[in-house]
């Protein structure tokens, strides 16, 4: 199982993931906003908001939410100038981290980030240290309730998609980026239910990490994600399942 997938899971056993809704929508707005801003406040013309779109509306964003972010985008209301980055460091026992944040302050932002890496006994490092172990790929995550694995595989495939994976709370349906959007809409009418809709940093080669080591790294996943100005964390950690359990005990 690979990092971002693993901690979706380890987030799910821990109720974390509908406790931060407020905080996930907050993410998803500024990602709305920054796509308009860049692209137009068109769907159609603009892959990057279409896909934040469908990101928030997997979330059950209330579609007033939607048009504000993207209004907001186009300077049709008033709204803060973001910028966005992306930080690469170290976790513990030398795993791969990717950061990527959209701020209005990033001198704020590096200096806080930094200090979530040391606390947690890592450090950031130079662009391109870890960058090249992940590969852009577009990830569906469909709700296991009322799903049949090989119904969705069989789905999947006749849309488009690459794969299709038991990820223990949700399925996990794998695509080209440029073939993300139409995956999902194709899903999405064949009657599936997605929980999350977005293009991923995947990594190529896994790092295991145990004992303390693998305590410190989940909080550093834990604490970078509940920064304000991170949007999505990418990792290569590994964990064994029986030590994701005693940990999580």
């Amino acid at each position: 199982m690979s990092g971002h997938s693993k901690w979706a899971t380890i987030k799910h056993k821990k109720g974390k993931a509908d406790a931060k809704r407020g905080q996930v929508f907050t993410k998803l707005i500024k990602e709305i906003t920054i796509a308009a801003r860049q692209g137009g406040g068109s769907q159609e013309g603009n892959p990057r908001l279409r896909t934040a779109v469908l990101a928030a509306r997997a979330q059950n964003m209330p579609n007033d939410n939607i048009e504000r972010a993207i209004k907001k985008g186009t300077g049709e209301l008033e709204g803060v100038n973001y910028e966005e980055a992306t930080y690469e460091g170290y976790g513990p026992g030398g795993v791969a981290v990717l950061v990527d944040v959209t701020t209005d302050n990033k001198n704020r932002c590096v200096s806080e980030i930094r200090r979530i890496f040391s606390k947690a006994n890592g450090n950031m490092a130079s662009p391109g240290a870890v960058a090249w172990n992940f590969e852009m790929k577009g990830l569906i995550e469909v709700a296991k309730e009322g799903t049949d694995e090989d119904s969705l595989f069989e789905a999947a495939l006749d849309v488009g998609a690459e794969d299709v994976s038991d990820e223990e709370s949700h399925f996990e349906v794998t695509t080209e980026p440029s073939e993300l959007n139409q995956v999902a809409d194709g899903l999405r009418d064949k009657g599936f239910v997605l929980k999350s809709v977005k293009n991923a940093k995947v990594p190529q080669n896994m790092v295991k990490v145990a004992g303390k080591e693998a305590e410190q790294m989940l909080r550093l996943m834990e604490n970078l994600e509940d920064n304000d100005d991170v949007q999505n964390v990418w990792s290569n950690f590994d964990i064994d399942e029986s030590e994701m359990e005693s940990l999580m005990g």
